[in-house]
């Protein structure tokens, strides 16, 4: 059996407080889960809500009708006549996802309606609909509370519109109340009463059970669930796409039209786009999820591979880690090595090791691509680390009302460059000055993806602070760090060190960054 997929990243979870997207935002994401991530539909949008929404719906929709996916997108309409269905046909969108009361409660306080005149209403909508050429799904909005409270009423709610154009029947958990047992119950009742109907399951997760009542939800039957990338939603969000195909394949041996290749390249599009960051803990797309941090881990792989399981990073477009830190032993400093082709004697690996530890106990973070560096302050040996770039001198300025400015003296292969630049802050302006001098050089620079800073709490203005760069360069991507009390100072010792990297042929290699003349294959770090 092939379950469907609806995502709802573009609509549900874009209810998260603080996430907003811009129209080619939404497109850009939207042409990702259906063409590259291949989920079965996604709902972009709720009818009648913002100019900025109608402008994204269009340009979706422009780009589904080019791609012959126009009934794979999806828009939240409401029981309002024919309002939601001119909203969506104007925008050029073929489906609608009527949103109607799936719990007495709901339709009494918030509608102040019966139960007779909301079906009549609904009813109304589906007759538009059908002269607008617009299919309809039915959302059944606290359809949990209902089954919990009043399921008379949902009975009555299914016996009233079984029968009308409607092509599935959605069951949200919209408080995230559901447990396990009871999704598995009331899921069960709907497709035993109804068993000709098509029936999706909806989750949220206050109370971090939407994964769970995903796997009770389809363990009774029903054929289609609801996900967001990242597991954005309102309140604690929705059940993440990620964490649900992972249960889908290996815990219920269930299809999916999903390619799992492709679910970490979207999920950190998403990432960007929205603003809210990926817990590095969060399972399948967390940045530490196929990490082994325990040396005795890292023993075991060695010998027989003893802590896999079925969730292979590969799978995602990962790979697996082994970390850095005061837990590391020696197998896992032998590991790192093997990323890097590098043999050293016992003894040279016994030192690395002690200096690692040494490390993590002062809460020091230690990554893979600092390996290199440790090795040539321990072991004294230029040739695992060659300096070829060495930034001597820099001064930044900024002044209220004026751009920044910085002045940077760089030595490359023991040749001094000096330029100055503008920029929209100091490490920007440090940047552009460096770009001058790589483009003056005919050289290529990495492009900056990600910036992170870490500033210890407790006030201390003198406190060190760390600054994690990752780069892309040539298709690969590779982490570095610089440890200062000055953030900036911080961020551009973490730039010699990618300086160095690029420069350096040696540790391009353990780098496995291609070399200008060469069409590598592109593998390991790479962002698929």
């Amino acid at each position: 059996m092939k379950i469907e997929i609806m995502d709802t990243t573009l609509r549900d979870g874009e209810q998260m407080q603080g996430v907003s997207y811009a129209p080619l935002e939404k497109l850009h994401i939207a042409s990702l889960l259906l063409k590259d991530l291949r989920v079965d539909r996604i709902e972009i949008a709720s009818a009648r809500v913002s100019k900025g929404e109608f402008e994204a719906a269009c340009k979706i929709a422009e780009w589904a009708a080019q791609n012959d996916m126009l009934q794979r997108v999806e828009v939240l309409g409401f029981v309002d006549g024919n309002a939601s269905l001119e909203w969506i046909k104007k925008a050029g969108l073929k489906v609608v996802n009527i949103l109607t009361k799936g719990s007495l409660r709901h339709l009494k306080e918030q509608l102040r309606k019966t139960p007779e005149q909301h079906v009549d209403d609904i009813r109304q909508v589906i007759k538009f609909a059908g002269e607008m050429g617009i299919s309809v799904n039915i959302y059944f909005e606290d359809w949990s509370n209902g089954m919990i409270h009043s399921p008379d009423y949902v009975h009555f709610m299914m016996e009233s519109l079984k029968n009308e154009n409607v092509v599935r029947f959605m069951l949200p958990d919209t408080l995230g109340i559901l447990n396990p047992d009871q999704t598995y119950e009331f899921c069960s009742i709907m497709i035993k009463k109804y068993p000709g109907l098509h029936f999706d399951f909806h989750p949220h997760n206050d109370y971090d059970l939407a994964v769970a009542n995903v796997f009770s939800a389809l363990k009774a039957g029903v054929k289609g669930v609801h996900t967001t990338v990242n597991g954005l939603g309102e309140r604690a969000g929705n059940a993440p796409l990620s964490s649900v195909i992972a249960v889908i394949k290996d815990q219920l041996s269930l299809e999916t039209n999903i390619d799992e290749a492709a679910i970490t390249k979207v999920s950190r599009v998403v990432e960007s786009y929205s603003g809210i960051r990926i817990p590095e803990n969060k399972p399948v797309i967390g940045e530490n999820v196929f990490t082994q941090t325990s040396g005795i881990h890292a023993d075991g792989d060695s010998k027989a591979n003893l802590y896999f399981n079925n969730l292979m990073p590969e799978r995602f477009g990962r790979k697996r880690k082994y970390a850095l830190g005061k837990l590391s032993g020696k197998a896992t400093i032998r590991k790192n090595l093997e990323e890097f082709g590098l043999d050293l004697t016992p003894d040279s690996i016994e030192r690395v090791t002690r200096r690692v530890i040494e490390l993590g106990d002062k809460k020091e973070n230690v990554t893979t691509e600092d390996l290199p560096f440790i090795i040539s302050d321990v072991l004294g040996d230029d040739k695992i680390n060659n300096y070829k770039v060495r930034i001597i001198n820099y001064s930044l300025a900024t002044s209220h009302g004026m751009r920044p400015v910085a002045g940077i003296l760089v030595e490359i292969d023991g040749q001094p460059y000096e330029e100055t630049s503008l920029g929209d802050g100091q490490y920007d302006a440090f940047m552009k000055a460096l770009r001058k001098i790589y483009e003056q050089l005919g050289k290529e620079l990495p492009i900056l993806t990600d910036y992170k800073v870490s500033i210890p709490p407790g006030g201390r203005t003198d406190a060190l602070v760390e600054t994690v760069i990752s780069w892309n360069y040539r298709g690969i991507e590779f982490r570095t760090k610089g440890l200062d009390a000055d953030q900036v100072a911080s961020a551009i010792k973490a730039t010699e060190k990618m300086l160095n990297i690029i420069e350096n042929p040696d540790s391009s290699k353990k780098f496995m960054i291609p070399s200008p003349d060469k069409n590598n294959k592109l593998k390991e770090n790479q962002i698929l």
